[in-house]
């Protein structure tokens, strides 16, 4: 069993807290954990809160933010005496792998650092972000965020956000569709020209959040070969707040039905909530969602894909 996790907060809170270790910590996301889930790959957002920012120069101290976060995970990852190691690269994860190190990838969530500068995306990708989530849940530059006000959910790209898609996918940069707006969803399925993700969403049809997608989104994102990383967000998964171990095998099981196989991955968005209740706490307790989703009906071959084979085919595919 190998695991590549798609999204997680954890970076943004060791930021606030310059104290807290990779090696091992109170979240639910270190180096021992990590080990414990037999990971593979380890996916660190770089999430931007617009709001921890002054009003008249929001997006330039936020792109300097996500810049210093960079450095910084990058520290706390030589910290840990080569457990883990920062990634770039298909062949990175896979050459970090055999030599028993975890690889850290870093994303950037919140496409509104660029702000209209389409030469930050090139310095992002030198400074190693390699996927980045065009919106979080604010209107930006790229484009709409997801909303339950249907006007808004419909709006689509903007002139630079469509500039953003074809420009990340030159740069080999992951495009992920996670917060956006359904227009906006439908702007990059057809504008580009690689595999997308959805790094942490569910399915809208088991919980009708709008930050889930619909089952025309996960059978067009699997017919465009990328993946859907599911989120274990009590809210996404249930709308009651309670969530289980075997709710997120449901969501599994129905993307399953709708988009195949090939279309299902792991975001978790460990250390990104802590509203609801979930019956697993970080993600040394992986082991009890990979049972969960046997006893749905999972095989082990299939679960290989889910783990860790599909979202790194998408890597690979990104050039």
């Amino acid at each position: 069993m190998k695991l590549i996790d798609m999204h997680c907060d954890s970076l943004y809170q060791m930021m606030k807290e310059r104290s807290i270790s990779l090696q091992q910590n109170r979240l639910c996301v270190d180096l021992e954990k990590l080990k414990k889930a037999h990971s593979m790959a380890q996916f660190f957002a770089c999430f931007i809160y617009k709001a921890e920012f002054s009003e008249e120069n929001i997006w330039d101290e936020a792109y300097q933010y996500a810049l210093d976060m960079i450095d910084y995970g990058k520290t706390c990852i030589q910290q840990c005496d080569g457990g883990i190691a920062t990634a770039y690269s298909y062949e990175d994860i896979v050459n970090f792998y055999e030599k028993n190190q975890i690889s850290a990838m870093f994303t950037l969530e919140e496409g509104g650092v660029l702000n209209g500068k389409i030469e930050r995306l090139d310095e992002l990708y030198q400074k190693g972000i390699r996927l980045i989530t065009l919106t979080w849940n604010y209107e930006n530059c790229i484009g709409y965020p997801n909303s339950r006000d249907e006007n808004l959910m419909q709006l689509g790209l903007k002139p630079f956000g469509l500039e953003v898609v074809r420009r990340m996918n030159e740069l080999g940069m992951l495009i992920d569709v996670s917060h956006l707006s359904d227009g906006g969803f439908w702007d990059v399925v057809k504008y580009s020209s690689k595999p997308v993700v959805a790094s942490h969403s569910n399915t809208r049809v088991l919980c009708n959040h709008p930050r889930n997608l619909s089952d025309k989104m996960i059978k067009a994102l699997a017919e465009k070969g990328g993946v859907c990383g599911l989120n274990f967000y009590p809210y996404f998964s249930n709308s009651s707040g309670k969530a289980t171990a075997q709710d997120i095998a449901e969501h599994a099981f129905h993307m399953y039905q709708v988009g195949g196989e090939d279309v299902i991955a792991i975001g978790t968005d460990f250390d990104g909530f802590d509203e609801g209740e979930l019956d697993i706490t970080d993600m040394s307790q992986m082991d009890v969602v990979y049972e969960a989703f046997l006893k749905r009906g999972f095989t082990e071959r299939q679960m290989d894909k889910i783990w860790h084979k599909n979202i790194l085919r998408v890597i690979k595919e990104q050039g």
